[in-house]
């Protein structure tokens, strides 16, 4: 300013009080007439000019006077003016303080603190140089000595000047900042040497702030009128320093638009910039977090402070009107198209990464959702262009995979905040009482049913209520939004949404759709399908009219005329109506594939789905019949494509054959096939093979591009946490994927709800083998990439999206099967990041478990139909020491994956993702490799296992399994019940190891299982899988183990290794011997009245089985009867004896065995005599009895006794097998009991020399014959053995001595050979045996009848029987006492005729014998009977009936119809009583029998009475 001189002005006239305020600043020693004069040079005067008056000025006046001397017209100086009203005013302390404020409110509000300091200043020598104290290469720039010696020199000229030190303060720094920043060399940022400088004033601000000699308002004030060259990092760095806040900042300028766009300007600025200097990385990304807080929080926050300068409203306009030009220029940036390296690119990924969780979490949770509902809203209605129309024909090209990435981190972030129920309420509000722009709302639910699993489910839940809303209102725009809504929700694929044609099938194809509430909704649905017409995609159009809504009959002209109009369309767009496959796009409507091309697709889909479910798919037997053109034409040319049969039928083979069984392949067709393949097959060469199928060249051509995209996928996982980045590239991955199998995203069947697979020998496609393995290795290496950046649970869900793409595909099939071949059969062979990769796949299948069909792991599985993790669980085998370490290595990875994976729930991960199962086998694996594991666990509380992904030898997964075992929150986890390795787990794991492939050695074996059993599971509580201390249930839970092992598949030739055969019985020879030791110990320890523990057992299983008569039941209940034996014969033999008592041995429980199930099932040649192991080792039994206790012979004795009354197929048995039982009784018992044998030894032996003197030729006369010792039922067993022992001569002359013995002896004789009889009828022995058989029988029978002795007796036996017949019901089985009426009607030829009519009882046995033997036949018993030795007799002319039971049935009612005739009145006594009930079996000979019985009873009525 140029200086001027000095004219006298008149005073202006002020208020009194208002004068002394504004003259009481410039008072320094409270002196009021003291005015201060500086000095200036001569002839230069600066003024200083207010806006009310003028002062400070130097006076020059000439001829000045004295005190109140004057010359006329001068005015009165000012010491006069004021020495007046000086000396009126008294002086008040407490009103000095309110003096001086009134006067600086008066100059703030009335002066130009600019032109004041201009006229004030000094010489330029003596001027403050503020400039050089900040300067960076100044030592003394930030000292406090230099900050003192600046706020004194500040506080001097304040008090020079007259103003305020803190005003004066405020102005210096706000210069000093103008300076700083004058030269920028960033738009927004400050270089190193800017950043020293602000640094040093910033210091000295704050010592300023400090002792309250600087005005924020005033500094502010200050900076705005710089603006324009002030950096926005300046502006920032003032704010951290706690100089002054943005807040204070912003509200202090005067002008609401000018802000906004100063503010909008900046931010756009320093978002471009975010990446340009690695060293200001996180400076910039702090100054974007502190802009983007305070904005949100004034403009979405409810309170604001009124005290402040600007007014309340605005700031909030301000901070609103800001976010929003950011978004909207965002938003405009994507729309007009944005370059990856370009400015406004950058900008907009740096814009929406403040979305993020790390950029908001300082954020209050209220204002920060309302300011994500309000970007989501501005989001949806920006720029509403398009119209609804519009939306119908582009919709296809707004998928997931088509939208923008940075538009989708958008949505993802918000939605994150939000909550998917959240974000669908706002954009159904938004639909509702805005326009929107059609793209971004679409766009908004694909990213939602993408990548938020849990908003499927409400979307669907969304759509249903605007179509009910729609038909119950007839509104069209909720019409319009479902089907819109519904259609983008199908173009990401049937695992976000079902197929379009699935969903318009369910609303529309039934009569509860959302039509047929009335005739109006119906004209509204086609109304409304008729105007979308003329944009429709021709997909939708073919839906329409492929699966029209259901009408009634007198509406089918609607339909008619929109299927017209449909059909008019398409042939105005040139599309056939059967270029839609089988199979058809539900997900996206884009062009029509050719008809050839897409037979093909089709093809390849039935033969999958066939292959995999066993049936033809739906899908083709309907097109079979609704679409025949297209499958004639099309499909079956395809599939009949002339090749080379291969030896095996194929699945593409077995399917075609399936349906020309069907009738779906015409005859003509068929044959022509036929023809062209064996014309193939002769023209086949050896450098090419027709037959060879070959994968579709588009196919080929596609795997690049799948390769390039799972490449870009491995480089984004750099940063994992990218959830928007990594979304948009497995989305561009799936799309890939789909041109690779050349179907779409829809393959998953909705019928096929099992997948077979067969775990000794998956099959996998050849067309898939090379897709299988690609995805597989990209899954393993980007794994292990992001692993080496972030752990886990910092890696965001792309894992998850991965497995979800697999899944959507038809891929799972061959995916599964590959993995059974990779950990069931090369498990041992795979590196360690195969087996992280492949563990982690595993936890995240087991996550997708509930989308997932079971899967049918075909005849190795005892159980079929298992979930996928459970699945997986199976395929880890630990049959060798390999396979052990393997499972401890995939086990451990996949249990610490889980865990850090979902560390803030990982117990509810472990439940769901993986099968308990899999956490069994890893306990198992770690005590039989990790001895330290089986010491006490030492637990150590750490948050959760480690996670090191590194290719670890054994050692180090030894020691991370052993880490993981130590954690005490996995030491929680084993406390749930299903997770806890119990004892019956364990023996069931280590059965699985045979002997020759255990890595332990036997030492180390026997060691192992003597902590397992003794240390780790005996001592263990019950509830927790242990034996709760009690050894008796240890062996009882070893023998259920056993059995079960031996019943599975596993024990038989379903392994890897043919060794492991049922004979070898593989891993059990260690654990028997345990078992052995254990019995050893309980041995003398069991009380008296209680059931031993094996019976008990062998008890509770077979009562456990089905019961019937049924060939599966008999099997397997005889197999569980083998396998108890077996376990038996492995026991101690006192183990059949039980305790030794008073009486002798308590046998009643091996006895009941024998009686109730060893007698039908685990008896030698039929009847009467069980196996030689079992009735060896009673005998041992008997032994070892008899050597402890007092008297041996006794007890010997008493124990025989037993057996005769309670269980005679023991002593049948011993006599069977008596000379190789003899030698070592009569061997033993001299060694141990020193004396002669037992009394019922001896009778034993008596019998069987009774049985061989029958046979010795020199047997003497009728008259020196002794009788056969007692008990005669012996003798006649006795004897019954030594018939069979001998030829057929022998046997016919030993019977021909029966007519001398005595009918004890004869009838059990007769009954042993009937049950021999039928033996030989069921069993596949020779002709001659049966015919021997059937001698025997006869010539007993001769001999009986002969001698008159009583025999129908033995086909009458029961229950209630007492003496001889209740022991032989007890010596047969149940199934040669049932048939009886078989033996009996075999011996028919042999009655004799005159002794069958003479005896009364006679005709009530047979007609018993044959309403028994029909019953036999219609309940199929008969069908075992072998007709061999029947049809034998019938080709030599014996006189029997013809061999099958029909012949059989048809000799003896003949035989009864003759009979009943003949037979005398008195024979027809009970025959009422044996009728009821069963006449129907055979009406004829019933009605003959009754005949006879009404005639007995008219004669008696007419008979005169005898008087004499």
């Amino acid at each position: 300013m140029t200086a001027t001189r000095f004219h006298p002005k008149p005073l202006p006239m002020w208020p009194r009080r208002e004068a002394r305020a504004h003259l009481g600043v410039w008072q320094r020693d409270r002196q009021p007439m003291d005015v201060r004069v500086w000095a200036q040079p001569m002839g230069r005067q600066r003024g200083l000019r207010g806006q009310g008056f003028t002062c400070g000025r130097k006076l020059r006046m000439a001829g000045l006077r004295g005190p109140g001397v004057w010359a006329r017209g001068c005015r009165r100086p000012w010491e006069e003016l004021l020495a007046g009203r000086v000396k009126r005013q008294k002086h008040n302390p407490e009103n000095e303080q309110k003096l001086k404020e009134s006067a600086v409110q008066l100059l703030r509000r009335h002066q130009n603190l600019e032109d004041l300091l201009l006229e004030v200043e000094e010489p330029p020598c003596k001027k403050l140089c503020l400039s050089k104290l900040i300067d960076s290469n100044s030592a003394e720039a930030c000292s406090d000595h230099v900050s003192s010696f600046i706020g004194s020199a500040l506080r001097d000229r304040a008090l020079r000047l007259g103003v305020p030190v803190a005003v004066l303060a405020a102005r210096m720094v706000a210069c000093s900042m103008e300076q700083v920043c004058a030269e920028p060399s960033h738009p927004v940022l400050l270089s190193s040497e800017q950043r020293k400088k602000v640094s040093s004033l910033l210091d000295v601000a704050q010592y300023l702030l400090t002792h309250s000699m600087f005005s924020r308002l005033s500094f502010c004030q200050e900076l705005w009128r710089v603006q324009s060259s002030l950096l926005l990092e300046a502006v920032w760095c003032l704010h951290v320093h706690s100089v002054v806040s943005l807040r204070e900042l912003l509200e202090s300028h005067p002008e609401a638009q000018a802000v906004t766009a100063w503010l909008f300007g900046n931010l756009c600025l320093l978002c471009e910039q975010m990446e340009a200097s690695c060293q200001s990385g996180d400076t910039t990304r702090a100054m974007l977090s502190d802009f983007v807080q305070l904005l949100v929080l004034r403009a979405f926050q409810e309170n604001s402070n009124v005290g402040r300068t600007m007014e309340p409203e605005k700031m909030p306009q301000v901070a609103l009107a800001v976010l929003q030009k950011m978004l909207s220029f965002a938003l405009d940036s994507l729309a007009a198209g944005l370059q990856e390296e370009s400015p406004a690119y950058k900008a907009v990924r740096w814009w929406f990464d403040v979305f993020s969780a790390h950029s908001c979490c300082v954020i209050a949770p209220d204002p920060l959702k309302k300011f994500f509902r309000h970007t989501l809203v501005q989001t949806l209605t920006h720029s509403p262009v398009l119209k609804v129309s519009d939306a119908v024909q582009m919709q296809s090209r707004w998928s997931f995979s088509r939208t923008h990435p940075l538009l989708i981190s958008l949505y993802c972030r918000l939605f994150m905040m939000l909550s998917p129920e959240e974000a669908i309420s706002c954009v159904q509000e938004v639909l509702e009482e805005q326009e929107v722009n059609w793209q971004r709302v679409l766009s908004c639910v694909s990213v939602l049913v993408t990548c938020f699993p849990e908003a499927q489910q409400l979307v669907r839940d969304w759509v249903a209520r605007l179509m009910a809303g729609a038909f119950e209102s007839f509104h069209l725009d909720s019409m319009v939004t479902a089907f819109l809504v519904v259609r983008q929700a199908a173009l990401e694929g049937p695992a976000a949404f079902p197929p379009y044609a699935d969903w318009f099938k369910a609303s529309f194809g039934s009569s509860r759709g959302y039509h047929s509430c009335s005739k109006k909704a119906l004209v509204f649905l086609f109304k409304f399908l008729s105007d979308l017409v003329p944009w429709e995609a021709p997909w939708y159009l073919q839906v329409h009219i492929l699966y029209p809504p259901l009408v009634p009959s007198k509406y089918r002209c609607v339909l008619t005329d929109y299927i017209s109009l449909a059909r008019t369309r398409l042939a105005d767009l040139k599309v056939s109506l059967e270029n839609m496959g089988l199979y058809g796009d539900g997900s996206l409507a884009r062009d029509v594939a050719e008809p050839r091309s897409q037979a093909a697709q089709d093809v390849e889909k039935a033969v999958s789905m066939f292959e995999h479910t066993g049936k033809v798919p739906v899908p083709v037997l309907e097109a079979s019949i609704f679409r025949r053109p297209y499958y004639v034409s099309h499909f079956l040319p395809v599939l009949l494509t002339p090749r080379v049969l291969p030896k095996v039928p194929d699945a593409r083979a077995a399917f075609i054959e399936s349906l020309r069984r069907a009738d779906k392949i015409p005859p003509s067709v068929y044959a022509t096939y036929c023809q062209a393949c064996a014309t193939a097959e002769e023209e086949k060469s050896g450098s090419a093979d027709p037959g060879m199928e070959t994968k579709p060249s588009y196919a080929e051509e596609a795997l690049g591009p799948l390769k390039a995209a799972l490449g870009q996928l491995r480089a984004l996982m750099a940063n994992p946490m990218q959830y928007d980045v990594l979304s948009a590239q497995m989305a561009v991955v799936a799309e890939r994927l789909g041109a690779v199998l050349g179907r779409r995203m829809d393959d998953v069947c909705s019928e096929e709800t099992k997948i077979q697979l067969s775990i000794l020998a998956p099959d996998i496609p050849q067309q898939h083998q090379a897709v299988v393995d690609l995805l597989l290795t990209a899954f393993c290496q980007d794994l292990m990439a992001a692993c080496s950046f972030v752990p886990p649970e910092r890696q965001g869900p792309w894992a998850t999206l991965f497995v979800r793409t697999l899944c959507g595909h038809a891929l799972l099939p061959a995916v599964l099967g590959r993995l059974c071949q990779l950990l069931h059969h090369q498990g041992p062979s795979l590196s360690a990041p195969h087996v992280l990769g492949l563990a982690a796949l595993a936890v995240h299948l087991g996550e997708c478990r509930a989308t997932l069909p079971e899967v049918d792991p075909g005849p190795a599985a005892a159980t079929r139909s298992l979930p996928v993790p459970e699945f997986l669980d199976g395929l880890l085998s630990c049959h060798t020491g390999e396979s052990v370490l393997f499972c401890l290595k995939f086990c451990t990875a996949a249990i610490t994956y889980s865990w850090c994976r979902f560390s803030p729930q990982p117990h509810g991960a472990l439940r769901s993702c993986l099968s308990p199962g899999l956490i069994k086998k890893f306990q198992f694996a770690l005590f039989r490799l990790v001895s330290e594991a089986r010491e006490p666990c030492h637990v150590e509380n750490v948050t959760g296992p480690p996670w090191r992904p590194l290719c670890l030898p054994s050692e180090d997964w030894q020691s991370a399994a052993l880490a993981l075992w130590q954690q005490s929150s996995f030491q929680e986890l084993l406390e749930e019940p299903e997770f806890r390795l119990t004892y019956r787990d364990w023996l069931q794991l280590e059965l699985d190891i045979p002997p020759g492939a255990d890595p332990l050695s036997d030492t180390e074996k026997q060691d192992f299982h003597q902590w397992a059993i003794h240390k780790h599971f005996l001592p263990a509580p019950l509830a927790s899988g242990g034996c709760g201390g009690d050894l008796e249930v240890a062996c009882m839970v070893l023998i259920d183990a056993l059995m079960d092992f031996y019943h599975s598949p596993r024990s038989c030739g379903h392994t890897e290794s043919p060794s492991w055969a049922y004979s070898g019985r593989k891993g059990n020879g260690d654990l028997l011997c345990r078992l052995q030791e254990m019995a050893a110990d309980l041995e003398a320890g069991c009380p008296v009245s209680q059931e031993h523990f094996v019976f008990r057992v062998f008890r509770r299983r077979l009562e456990g089985l089905a019961s019937g008569r049924g060939v599966a039941a008999a099997l397997w209940r005889q197999r569980e009867l083998l396998m108890g034996r077996r376990l038996l014969l492995r026991l101690p033999p006192s183990v059949l004896l039980g305790n030794l008592q008073a009486e002798g041995p308590s046998c009643e429980d091996f006895f009941h065995l024998v009686n109730s199930e060893l007698r039908n099932f685990c008896n030698h040649g039929g009847a009467l005599t069980l196996t030689h192991d079992i009735t060896a080792h009673f005998f041992r039994g008997l032994l070892n009895a008899c050597v402890r206790s007092l008297d041996p012979s006794l007890t010997a004795n008493l124990t025989l006794a037993k057996c005769q009354a309670r269980c005679p197929l023991m002593v049948t048995s011993a006599l069977s097998w008596w000379s190789s039982l003899e030698p070592v009784l009569c061997s033993q018992w001299q060694k141990y009991c020193q004396g002669g044998l037992p009394l019922e030894l001896q009778r034993l032996r008596e019998a069987e020399q009774f049985a061989h003197s029958m046979l010795c030729p020199s047997f003497l006369s009728l008259d020196s014959t002794s009788p056969a010792p007692t008990p005669a039922w012996v003798s006649a067993a006795a004897l019954h053995f030594a018939v069979q022992r001998v030829g057929k001569d022998n046997a016919r002359s030993l019977l021909k001595k029966l007519d001398f013995e005595r009918e004890e002896l004869l009838v059990p004789l007769f009954f042993f050979s009937l049950l021999s009889l039928l033996s030989s009828h069921l069993t596949s022995t020779a002709i001659a045996d049966s015919l021997k058989a059937t001698e025997v029988c006869a010539e007993v029978l001769a001999c009986l009848q002969r001698r008159k002795l009583s025999w129908l007796g033995l086909f009458q036996l029961t229950e209630a029987d007492a003496g001889l017949g209740h022991l032989l019901l007890h010596l047969a089985p149940d199934q040669l006492a049932r048939l009886l009426p078989f033996a009996f009607y075999r011996l028919l030829p042999h009655f004799d005729k005159a002794a069958t009519v003479r005896d009364v009882g006679f005709l009530r046995v047979a007609v018993d014998m044959y309403l028994q033997l029909v019953q036999l036949f219609v309940g199929g018993e008969t069908t075992a009977v072998s007709p061999s030795a029947s049809t034998s007799l019938r080709l030599q002319s014996q006189p029997l009936p013809q061999g099958s039971p029909v012949e059989l049935i048809t000799e003896a009612r003949l035989f009864l119809l003759q009979l009943i005739p003949q037979c005398p009145q008195e024979s027809f006594s009970d025959m009422m009583e044996l009728l009821a009930g069963h006449a129907d079996c055979d009406p004829e000979v019933a009605s003959a029998v009754l005949n006879r019985c009404h005639a007995g009873t008219d004669a008696d009525l007419y008979r005169e009475p005898c008087l004499l």
